[in-house]
């Protein structure tokens, strides 16, 4: 019959088990929050310059299929998002009137990706999946020389 002393080294082994694997999910749940990003009024697209290829996603509701699929299409692959350090800045209220939306200029749905030097890449007013955008991100010369970097140091 087990004593008491083993049935707390159970339960700590199980404890311990339970830990881990929380821990293992932990970073995707991290990751998606702080990809995801709500806009306020102040948002300004100059602090993720150079560092991070910001997306921006305008509706006009948190209600809008078009939103609702983008926001599905890129949650899907999160890892593709920060290996292209893309973050996702959503926009889904008009009336708070965000520099973003004077800057940009959304009619309804929009999904705009802006380059690490600032400037606007790429306007659509449908959602795209994450393949799509990451193939127009692997053209752009920074992220070839990023591409490049990565290359060489796994060689070194």
């Amino acid at each position: 019959m087990a004593t008491q002393k083993q049935y707390l080294n159970l339960l700590r082994g199980f404890l311990f088990l339970f830990g881990v694997f929380l821990a293992n999910f932990t970073p995707i749940a991290n990751a998606t929050e702080n990809n995801f990003i709500k806009v306020d009024k102040n948002t300004d697209l100059e602090i993720y310059e150079w560092t991070h290829r910001p997306v921006v996603i305008f509706a006009n509701s948190d209600k809008d299929p078009n939103f609702i699929s983008q926001l599905e299409f890129l949650s899907k692959d999160i890892e593709a998002l920060q290996e292209r350090d893309i973050i996702v800045l959503i926009d889904t209220d008009p009336k708070l009137s965000s520099s973003l939306r004077k800057k940009l200029r959304p009619h309804g749905f929009a999904f705009v990706l802006i380059g690490k030097d600032g400037q606007v890449k790429l306007r659509k007013p449908s959602p795209w999946n994450i393949r799509e955008i990451a193939r127009v991100i692997d053209k752009m010369p920074i992220r070839q020389q990023e591409i490049a970097r990565k290359k060489q140091e796994k060689r070194d």
